[in-house]
């Protein structure tokens, strides 16, 4: 490494250390840099307005950001909830599998798992510790369910990820349909086994009356991933259009279909919005400097020199790259992992000739283990915070419902045709 690249590691390794904000490291990391190498610092906000006027696709963030909050802010997630519920009926353990279910189903209508966890997680875990599962073990299950949202489309960290590649939008969103279902199966089967050993409550069977005006209280809100996903795939709407008429959409049924919705609402949603945006717009807009300085120091063809240099084998890198990524995952917040370290590996992973849409797919997943994966997992803190339960106790229980995850990430990696089968039957690649 050049003295430049030298300084700015250590800078941002130390701002690490002092847990400052990730954002600030990188941008102090730049700067020491340009500082050392005798640059101009204009190149810095140069290339953090580029990234902004420059990509549109990364405008479809904050409106799906909008949609998540206007979602949980009127009764969208009830009528989630119980649909959900009446599709389980009286089974063993039924509000576990209620609660993946209507994750999947969310995971379809705001793309994040945060969203998921914060909102839909607390009524799951009210309901779950009612009906007398423990405590920790709802906990568990919502912040393993909630990672389905970025992975099933639409996706927040797919979008991002289509940014730092040139990979298309489209084409992620349908690799990710059959890895969202897998991980829904792989924590349902969980759930079933571990039900049955703790005698968890059977769910209560729902009239087919009742049924029936569940879903159509629901269908509002089922609608969304369908207009989103018909807009973008018959080509009517790109998914950053799609992504302002799901927040359009948000507002008019929980406004008008649910009654649901008042203005003070609508100023909340606008200001967690705000706020959220800003603190995803400033990671990125360092990230893109960060990029820069990582080109510029053909650090990626480095790292692909030293891999190749132990094999050549594709195989060998997605397996090199889950190892780090699963133990950055347990340190790193993912959106730090996804700017920083993914766009110096996809040079690499693109020549070894790995599909970028697979690859995306492998590291999202990936990440999304991350945010359950203790000591840092975000998700876990979040369950932990809305219901109470003491953290070390989900940490114990969330040890199973990881490992089924990480058996779907190795089925997702090793057999890419569960990532590509829909992308190319819609003949969006070859």
């Amino acid at each position: 490494m050049s003295l430049a690249l030298t300084v700015a590691v250590i800078i941002f390794v130390l701002i690490f250390i002092l847990r400052m904000p990730i954002a600030l490291g990188m941008i102090a990391a730049a700067v020491s840099y340009f500082l050392v190498k005798g640059g101009d610092l204009s190149l810095v906000i140069n290339q953090v307005v580029n990234t902004y006027y420059t990509n549109f696709v990364i405008i479809a963030v904050p409106l799906f950001i909008f949609t998540a909050n206007v979602m949980n802010s009127g009764k969208v997630t009830n009528m989630i909830f119980r649909f959900a519920n009446g599709l389980v009926g009286g089974m063993r353990g039924a509000l576990g599998h209620v609660n993946v279910l209507a994750s999947l189903i969310f995971a379809g209508m705001t793309g994040s798992a945060i969203a998921d966890a914060a909102g839909l997680g607390k009524i799951e875990i009210e309901a779950m510790n009612e009906s007398g599962f423990d405590p920790a073990f709802s906990c568990a299950i919502t912040a393993a369910s909630a990672t389905i949202g970025p992975i099933f489309p639409p996706s927040i960290p797919l979008v991002i990820y289509a940014m730092l590649s040139g990979t298309s939008v489209g084409a992620l969103f349908l690799g990710g349909m059959i890895p969202g279902v897998l991980l829904a199966i792989a924590l349902m089967i969980y759930i079933f086994f571990i039900s049955h050993k703790r005698k968890y409550p059977r769910g209560e069977k729902i009239a087919l009356r009742a049924f029936i005006v569940f879903t159509i209280q629901a269908i509002p809100a089922l609608l969304t991933p369908i207009i989103l996903l018909m807009g973008i795939y018959t080509g009517v709407m790109t998914p950053t259009e799609a992504g302002a008429i799901a927040g359009l959409y948000a507002l008019i049924i929980a406004v008008f279909a649910y009654k649901a919705f008042s203005f003070q609402d609508l100023l909340r949603v606008l200001q967690d919005t705000i706020r959220d945006i800003g603190a995803t717009s400033i990671m990125i807009g360092a990230a893109s400097i960060i990029s820069y300085i990582v080109a510029r120091e053909q650090v990626a063809n480095s790292l692909g020199t030293w891999i190749m240099g132990i094999s050549e084998s594709k195989w060998f890198f997605l397996f090199l790259v889950n190892i780090v990524i699963l133990i950055l995952g347990m340190f790193i917040d993912t959106s730090t992992i996804q700017l920083i370290f993914v766009p110096i590996l996809i040079p690499v992973a693109a020549a070894l000739g790995i599909d970028m849409i697979h690859f995306g797919l492998v590291v999202t997943f990936n990440m999304m283990v991350g945010l359950s994966t203790p000591p840092f997992g975000m998700l876990l803190f979040i369950t932990a915070g809305i219901s109470g339960t003491p953290l070390k106790n989900i940490m114990k229980e969330i040890l199973w419902p990881i490992v089924a995850m990480i058996l779907v990430l190795i089925i997702i990696t090793y057999i890419p045709d569960t990532v590509l089968f829909l992308p190319r039957a819609m003949g969006m690649i070859r």
